[in-house]
């Protein structure tokens, strides 16, 4: 029951095998297609970009048509009815409100624009996390694999030794413990393989086939400059999200001046052009039936509005107070950002070089501990013990050089520099 419940995972997360297998750049163009959070900053972003064109309407003319008909009944003659209809123009030349809420209005497609940038880059580092998530997790069931095989013909000559009386029966269930015990570590395995590769079904919108893994013996990239403090530089002026905030900044400094434009007076330019038309028995004692021109200029000045400008300026103060400290936040967000992806490059660098060499001494660890078991200076658990360390290893050091690349991707992200030739770069170190 156990072996056929391992052979229908094993079936379910590699039924893809005969399939081509896709690499980071096709997950991503299908990503940048089909994941619903980067629809949503798409959307976002195009509805930002109309802010502009609002806040330029309120300096535009207003051009409006009205009419009206009206049956009239005097006491002293008899009744008409009056028909009027009248077009007018209407040109803003002082309101301080509308020419600071255009200007808002730019910063806002501004600020639309630099999160949709901002969402661009989250893309590719999501779309290579989950990718790369998958690879590691098909990795740790590769390891596991190997070493169930390795130990299973550990198993059977720990039996063979113990048959012809050259080894205890410890050995055996030495070697069967380990064994039980991998194959609970490959079950769980297959659960978490499934899981990751649902994260990445939730982005690209479709269950994903067989993943390229790294090509063998590649060398990943160190951060260029290597010097932390240009990396943090960049986080704290290009970062997406710095330029964002420093954008919502402004645009709340202008809604003070917005709002305390309602103490200031309004000019507009009117133009008007109506006719009137009297019908009807008395309509003949009526004059003054035709059109009628005008054209001036109307002002407005605002006494008394209930305290209601007051407490809006306050507000906008506030808020503006509010602004700043976001700003400040994000920036030392983003430096810590970089600082840590820095960080997690040049160590992960440093481990994927150590764990290299781990890996080749754990094999020779282990050629030397089945040499000695073979001629009796080892036992079992010896043997046992190194193969556990070499798929240990080898586990994580595949582990290490995703991290390193994933924190490589991270650190461009932080300092606003994260395009997809970075992705392409990193495909390439892809089996093709």
């Amino acid at each position: 029951m156990r072996k056929s419940l391992v052979a229908s995972l094993i079936a379910g997360a590699f039924l893809s095998l005969n399939v081509q297998a896709a690499d980071l750049l096709q997950v991503y163009k299908e990503a940048l297609t089909n994941d619903a959070q980067y629809a949503s900053a798409r959307a976002s972003f195009a509805a930002g970009q109309e802010k502009e064109w609002q806040g330029l309407s309120g300096l535009l003319p207003v051009v409006g048509a009205s009419g009206s008909y009206t049956r009239i009944e005097p006491e002293n003659i008899q009744r008409y009815n009056a028909n009027t209809y009248a077009i007018a123009l209407t040109q803003p030349l002082f309101n301080w409100a509308n020419i600071q809420q255009y200007r808002q209005g730019k910063l806002v497609a501004a600020a639309s624009e630099a999160a949709f940038s901002q969402s661009q880059q989250d893309l590719v580092v999501r779309v290579a996390q989950a990718y790369f998530d998958v690879l590691a997790a098909q990795d740790v069931i590769t390891f596991v694999q190997a070493q169930k095989a390795a130990i299973n013909e550990q198993l059977a000559s720990a039996k063979r030794n113990f048959e012809v009386g050259t080894a205890t029966i410890t050995d055996t269930h030495e070697a069967q413990a380990r064994y039980d015990l991998a194959v609970a570590q490959e079950i769980a395995g297959l659960n978490d393989l499934e899981v990751k590769r649902n994260a990445l079904h939730q982005i690209i919108g479709k269950v994903p086939g067989d993943l390229s893994p790294l090509r063998t013996g590649i060398t990943i990239s160190a951060p260029d400059p290597m010097k932390i403090d240009a990396w943090v530089g960049y986080a704290e002026k290009q970062n997406f999200g710095v330029i964002g905030a420093q954008l919502a900044l402004e645009i709340a400094r202008r809604e003070i001046s917005r709002v305390r434009a309602g103490h200031l007076p309004t000019v507009d330019l009117v133009a008007k052009r109506s006719n009137t038309e009297y019908t009807g028995p008395g309509s003949a004692n009526v004059s003054g039936s035709g059109f009628t021109n005008s054209i001036g200029v109307q002002w407005t000045v605002p006494l008394f509005a209930g305290m209601g400008v007051s407490s809006k300026v306050r507000e906008a103060i506030a808020l503006e107070d509010k602004a700043r400290n976001d700003l400040e936040y994000t920036r030392r967000s983003a430096a810590q950002g970089a600082r840590q992806a820095f960080l997690g490059v040049t160590s992960g660098l440093a481990q994927v070089k150590a764990l290299e060499a781990a890996e080749v001494s754990s094999q020779s660890a282990l050629d030397s501990n089945k040499l000695g078991y073979e001629v009796g200076v080892r036992i079992n658990i010896d043997v046992l013990n190194a193969q556990q360390q070499l798929y240990s290893t080898r586990k994580d050091l595949a582990k290490a050089r995703y991290d390193a690349i994933m924190n490589g991707l991270k650190l461009k992200s932080a300092a606003g520099t994260l395009k997809e030739e970075d992705l392409v770069r990193v495909n390439g170190l892809l089996k093709h």
